[in-house]
């Protein structure tokens, strides 16, 4: 039977599926713009006022630490992390595992470290960290086999656990890149070999769906999406899903992109994951695309902390994740 047959019958028999996942409360994760050196994020913690309705419905701020590390000083971090969890809010970082300048986990692991233990010593509480597609790293910059990624991503994983063994681990992949049966035949790679060295799995999984390629009619649907979705909750394994403006970066080749064109894309995807049965236990709305340009406020029309505020009402405001 192969992989889509598998996930029709889970979803058909979708009471069996809910009986093997437990039921945890949905996340959502806010990863403002890095660009312009991180203009958004000074925003972010110099006008709280001015989200205040937003953050109550996120769970995690994210950013990507190697921009942490390179656009604030250690006079501002100090004042902007301990204020997290007054303001409600946990500390993600996307890291890398396997990169070409970090060719194993532990070359990595070793030079990510140092950044992490600057942001605690600051006062960051990191949360978890969700690993930028060492798959695609190892096959497309590295030329190494599937194999090689799962052994140093597995290697980058231990590191982690042994000396930062609260924080969650996840992993990032794309699609349609790559299809949804070697991304799960890449998730059991791990989980075994990480079961050999007796360490704890992955805690969650992200998907970063390059949603353009449906509308020009490339592979790739929002069904095999579920499908992966269902794959990773019989693995026990949570499920989040980028939400972001695929189209950004084409309109914005044919001069048509501004503002309402990130918001209004994060919106079509939220609806076009809802119509196929989409719940992921993760809804990160992430922009690396150098949109929206403006942040804030929440109230303004196409700022990016309303395109949060908006989405997590429609789609995100009917669990129980708001008790932090």
């Amino acid at each position: 039977m192969n992989f889509l047959a598998r996930a029709v019958i889970m979803v058909v028999i979708g009471a069996a599926s809910i009986a093997a996942y437990p039921v945890q409360a949905q996340q959502v994760w806010m990863m403002p713009p890095t660009s312009a050196d991180g203009r958004s994020l000074r925003q972010l913690f110099a006008n709280p006022e001015q989200w205040s309705q937003t953050r109550a419905r996120v769970d995690v701020l994210g950013y990507a630490d190697h921009a942490l590390n390179s656009q604030f000083t250690d006079q501002e971090l100090r004042g902007w992390l301990p204020e997290l969890k007054r303001l409600g809010l946990k500390l993600g970082l996307e890291v890398g595992a396997v990169k070409p300048w970090g060719t194993t986990g532990s070359k990595t692991f070793e030079t990510e470290r140092l950044m992490w233990d600057r942001f605690q010593l600051l006062g960051g509480e990191i949360y978890a960290i969700a690993m930028d597609e060492p798959l695609v790293a190892v096959r497309d910059d590295l030329h190494e086999s599937n194999e090689y990624a799962v052994e140093q991503t597995a290697q980058f994983i231990l590191l982690v656990r042994q000396h930062y063994p609260n924080v969650l681990i996840g992993d990032i992949e794309p699609y349609p890149s790559f299809s949804p049966v070697q991304l799960i035949q890449f998730i059991d790679a791990l989980q075994a070999r990480l079961k050999q060295l007796h360490v704890k799995g992955l805690d969650f999984f992200r998907l970063d769906v390059d949603w353009m390629n449906f509308v020009v009619g490339n592979p790739g649907s929002w069904k095999q999406v579920k499908a992966l979705e269902i794959e990773c909750h019989q693995r026990h394994i949570r499920f989040g899903l980028i939400y972001w403006g695929a189209d950004y970066p084409k309109m914005s080749q044919m001069q048509l992109a501004d503002d309402s064109t990130w918001y209004v894309a994060v919106m079509q995807q939220g609806y076009d994951y809802a119509a196929v049965g989409g719940t992921p236990d993760e809804y990160v709305i992430e922009s690396w695309v150098g949109a929206p340009a403006q942040t804030l406020p929440e109230t303004a029309e196409w700022s990016f902390t309303r395109s949060v505020l908006d989405f997590s009402r429609k789609f995100a405001e009917s669990d129980t994740r708001f008790a932090h």
